[in-house]
């Protein structure tokens, strides 16, 4: 499988999806054809959403077909060469997800060679759950299976800081409350600029920053750029 998994679409001083630009022609091989799903978005429309996305992949010589568009979704994602899923809400892109039948079709086209981009709630859907969203529950999505496409949990936008003053908990904190209940379960905690890909067999680490790995029972185990899952 070949997955591009980004903590993020934007960084300080640099345009919408910038960073990740050398990252997907990189890996693109060729590949010309790819469906968006812009369910994540919530605040802009589809429409928009797809737009924005189809104007950095458009110069790469990919077409860019919202999956909300077509007819039949499923067949779109099966011929698709690229699957790209946005950041927004994690809850309200699985639920779309799940009413249009479109998990099963797009584990499918990745386990067959397409390539899977996600970002933020995109690198959220292809783990096997979204428990480790960061997002609010704003819809139901019957359940918090995901695509299961990368076999560890992803907290995007990681970090740990706090605002002076706030008393709330922090993300570690947070994360080690799903361990509790769910001792399993491997967390990274991947901070904006960092992502993961997975090409030939091999996930690997990339980014500037220090990538976290939480287990129960055990410290923190800082990753930095390169590292081997």
């Amino acid at each position: 499988m070949e997955l591009l998994l980004l903590s993020n679409s934007t960084l300080p001083g640099k345009g919408w999806m910038e960073h990740a630009l050398p990252l997907i022609a990189g890996q693109l091989n060729g590949r010309r054809t790819a469906v968006f799903i812009p369910f994540a978005g919530v605040t802009q429309t589809w429409d928009d959403y797809t737009a924005k996305t189809a104007a950095i992949f458009t110069p790469m010589g990919v077409h860019v077909t919202g999956i909300h568009t077509v007819a039949d979704p499923a067949a779109a994602v099966a011929s698709a060469d690229v699957v790209i899923v946005g950041g927004g809400n994690t809850f309200q892109l699985l639920k779309e997800c799940r009413t249009r039948g479109l998990l099963t079709p797009i584990v499918d086209a990745v386990k067959r060679g397409a390539l899977y981009i996600g970002w933020s709630a995109g690198s959220n859907l292809a783990c096997p759950t979204i428990r480790t969203t960061n997002d609010m529950p704003i819809v139901d999505p019957q359940g918090f299976d995901a695509l299961g496409l990368f076999p560890l949990q992803i907290n995007p936008h990681f970090t740990n800081a706090l605002p002076e003053g706030h008393k709330g908990e922090t993300r570690e904190q947070r994360i080690r409350e799903l361990l509790v209940v769910a001792p399993e379960l491997t967390v990274i905690g991947l901070p904006e600029g960092n992502w993961i890909t997975v090409s030939e067999g091999q996930a690997v680490l990339g980014g500037p920053n220090t990538t976290y790995v939480f287990r129960a029972g055990e410290e923190a185990l800082p990753l930095e750029e390169g590292h081997r899952f």
